[in-house]
């Protein structure tokens, strides 16, 4: 057993404390008493034993299953006429994964006691030791006590008690007992600790029951409690009630929630967390969770009525009745289907955010079902995603977008893909054939049906020379149906289509090496060639439903298809090329480098419209990134994109750390130009994070933040705050305070302050 439970851990303590366990001693009387039947033992003095033997169940006992039991001591004597068996010396016993020292140990068979005398000390088989002047056991080993005793747990928590005593009716108890998790050195008191008068433990019902329990601080007390019971370590789970949640907001006002634990059965669990709340009475909530031999399901929800009418701007928006559900779980049908889902409910988009409660920040809450298929190397999978939008940023700054949003909401059912893969042909190339098909249903009436086929052929192949390649072709069918497709307004379409999009490329790279006693270096350039043609992605009667975000970057840019999704096709011939650089070793550290471009033929080519490039040319922007690992001190990633013309910054994310612990610095810096084109519209966000960290000391740490956003229209500071943490081997205490200038209800644009205790391996509490 390991110490990793609840208010006052002394629990484990007691039930290691039972001393030697009662098979083991009784089968070490078992022993002597066969030696007493022995010829010529009536009276022996034994010196420098080092190993009496290692005496199994066969020789002592006809129970199945009863583990040898090893003794040692460099004397031995056995007393006839007293029936007083004694060992002396160095007295070691190991039974059962357990080790037990002393100086000397005591039998005496008439009344069936065995006293354990003098630096008694016990190593438990999961690693606790166990201290005692003075261990006694009786009543066919089922009764035991121990004085002054001290108990260094594997986890290296501490338990101390002046007396210990095993009743033979299943119960254990302790006398002015203490606990601590703090190391304790000599002559200096641990940080905190627990003390309690009595402790009793009691087996059959596996409860432990204190009295008069204290949590010192330095020995100053700190927290009383006069009575306390709970489950022993060994109860995984038990029906009861858990600590309540205390706290404030804007909408419920001052809350108490209680919580209770319902173990149903091994595999059910419910829990009924109730809210009261000062400005809206009564929120019901809870949870529920079932576990199947091959499944789960987890349950949450909440809800109120909202009786509290139109306060304010925002009531309107509030329905009145309110609520949630959460319901995620996977079922394992077979060996090559499962299912999985995550449902996701809420009355309306301000409710999570008035509640505080999972996915406030997101901007769409998706919901999902999938039927997933795994054959060797193929796949297959049908899905289906519904989505409420929730951002309530985007409804405070532009209300007519959100219900623009809200009005397109989609529905897609079914969403079938799958990949099939050939075994290996002549030279190793194969087959693969991709299929999918999309059902897509907007609350506005607008639908879009669609199938898709690609089968290609690819060889991958590397040269006596070294050099890589990858050649690709492939034949992609689309066959669609679409109903008040509106491209320009405001004329919509309704109708089928279809198109069919062939491609080849390849792909090649060769690595230089370059390696030196103290470094190694690689350059690698990479060239891939596609040819397809230009045009044919029917744009004014096919709708781009999933390949919307068209960003060039450097994940994408020797990608043969750049689009994320099928409904548009990335046409036009094109070379696209880069270089790789790669260091490791003492001068350079972990660095490495990537830059890349792409040079279209057509300068129409369907990606090259779909990005800000109103200029366009037959080159792409220059995109890359550079990671940078050079010492301890200094940790830097950078990604880019520059304009081809004026290598101007399109798009930059820096990330570095800079520093030893002492102080360390955190910059982040994020730019994205504004996109007013085509196909993707945002507006220009620039942001810069900035932190300082010092570890004062082994224990204390120090650090500070700000967010600031540096947009023209925008200007400010978005965040700032920090925290003063306290941290040992025991002992947790944090302070945290911030300041939030969102638009967020719950918030007044006020500080923030949290503060947080925790007792390592009993608990803690926080606000």
């Amino acid at each position: 057993m390991r110490i990793n439970k609840l208010e006052f851990m002394m629990v484990l303590a007691i039930l290691l404390l039972s001393g030697l366990p009662a098979s083991a001693v009784t089968e070490a009387g078992e022993v002597m008493r066969q030696e007493k039947k022995n010829p010529g033992a009536t009276l022996f003095v034994t010196n420098d034993i080092t190993n009496i033997g290692s005496i199994t169940a066969d020789e002592t006992s006809s129970d199945e299953g009863d583990e040898a039991i090893d003794f040692s001591a460099n004397e031995m004597i056995n007393d006839d006429e007293t029936q007083i068996i004694t060992a002396r010396g160095n007295v070691e016993v190991l039974y059962n994964g357990m080790r037990m020292t002393t100086d000397k140990i005591v039998y005496d068979q008439n009344a069936d006691t065995l006293t354990a005398i003098g630096n008694v000390k016990m190593y438990t088989a999961d690693g606790a030791v166990i201290d005692s002047d003075l261990v006694s056991l009786s009543d066919n080993m089922s009764v035991g006590a121990m004085n002054n005793v001290k108990v260094l747990m594997r986890d290296k928590s501490h338990v101390t008690a002046d007396y210990f005593v095993k009743k033979n009716n299943h119960t254990k108890v302790m006398r002015n007992a203490t606990y601590t998790a703090c190391d304790i050195c000599e002559g200096k008191s641990p940080l905190w600790h627990i003390s309690a008068k009595k402790v009793q433990h009691q087996e059959d019902d596996k409860n432990v029951y204190y009295n008069h329990a204290l949590v010192y601080f330095k020995y100053v007390p700190f927290f009383y409690t006069p009575f306390l019971t709970h489950p022993d370590p060994t109860v995984k789970r038990r029906s009861g009630l858990l600590a309540p949640t205390i706290g404030s907001s804007n909408y419920l006002g001052a809350y108490f929630q209680p919580r209770f634990f319902w173990a149903v059965d091994d595999q059910t669990n419910v829990l009924f967390a109730p809210i009261y709340s000062s400005k809206k009475d009564f929120v019901w909530a809870g949870s529920f969770s079932h576990y199947f031999y091959n499944s789960f399901i987890n349950v949450s929800g909440s809800y109120l009525e909202d009786k509290s009418g139109k306060n304010d701007s925002l009531s309107k928006h509030r329905p009145k009745h309110r609520g949630n559900i959460f319901a995620d779980g996977l079922t394992d049908i077979n060996e090559n289907w499962r299912v999985l889902y995550n449902l996701k409910y809420v009355s309306d988009y301000i409710y999570l955010k008035d509640m505080d409660l999972q996915y406030q920040d997101d901007a769409w809450l998706v919901s999902d079902v999938k039927f997933e298929r795994f054959s060797g190397r193929d796949y297959a999978s049908i899905e289906a995603y519904y989505y409420k939008i929730l951002s309530y940023n985007l409804h405070q700054r532009n209300v007519r977008q959100f219900d623009a949003l809200d009005k397109r909401k989609p529905i897609v059912a079914p969403l079938i893909e799958a990949e099939f893969y050939s075994d290996p042909l002549q030279w190793g190339s194969y087959l693969k054939n991709d299929f999918s098909t999309a059902s897509v249903y907007h609350q506005n009436g607008a639908q879009t049906q669609r199938v898709t086929s690609i089968n290609a052929w690819e060889l991958p192949l590397t040269t006596s020379f070294g050099d890589k390649y990858r050649f690709v072709t492939s034949l992609k069918s689309d066959a669609y149906y679409v109903n008040r497709y509106q491209y320009s307004n405001p004329q919509t379409y309704t109708g089928t289509t279809a198109r069919f999009f062939p491609q080849a490329g390849v792909e090649w790279h060769l690595p230089f090496v370059r390696a030196t006693s103290t470094s190694r270096q690689i350059v690698e350039p990479v060239i891939v060639g596609v040819v397809s043609p230009d045009g044919g992605n029917k744009v004014e009667k096919i709708p781009n439903e999933d390949s919307e975000n068209v960003y060039l970057d450097d994940t994408n840019v020797l990608d043969l298809d750049r689009y994320a999704g099928y409904d548009r096709n990335d046409t036009g011939s094109r070379v696209s090329y880069g270089l790789r650089w790669n260091s490791y070793g003492n001068f350079f550290g972990r660095t490495s480098a990537f830059i890349a471009q792409s040079f279209e033929r057509n300068r129409n080519a369907s990606f090259i419209q779909g990005l800000d490039n109103q200029d366009a040319t037959h080159f792409s922007d220059l995109v890359g990134r550079i990671n940078a690992s050079p010492n301890k001190y200094l940790d830097l990633n950078y990604r880019f994109r520059l304009d081809k013309n004026n290598l101007n910054a399109k798009y930059s994310e820096l990330g570095a750390n800079i520093g030893p612990a002492l102080l360390k610095l955190n910059v982040s810096y994020i730019f994205l130009q504004g996109n007013t084109h085509y196909i993707d519209r945002y507006s220009e966000r620039k942001e810069l994070y900035t932190s300082l960290s010092s570890e004062i000391t082994e224990n204390w740490k120090v650090s500070i933040y700000n967010l600031e956003d540096l947009t023209k229209q925008r200007r400010g500071r978005l965040e700032h705050g920090g925290s003063v943490t306290y941290d040992d081997e025991c002992f947790t205490w944090d302070l945290t305070f911030r300041k939030l200038n969102t638009s967020n209800p719950n918030l007044d644009n006020d500080y923030e302050f949290g503060l947080t205790f925790y007792l390592k391996t009993v608990g803690g509490f926080g606000s």
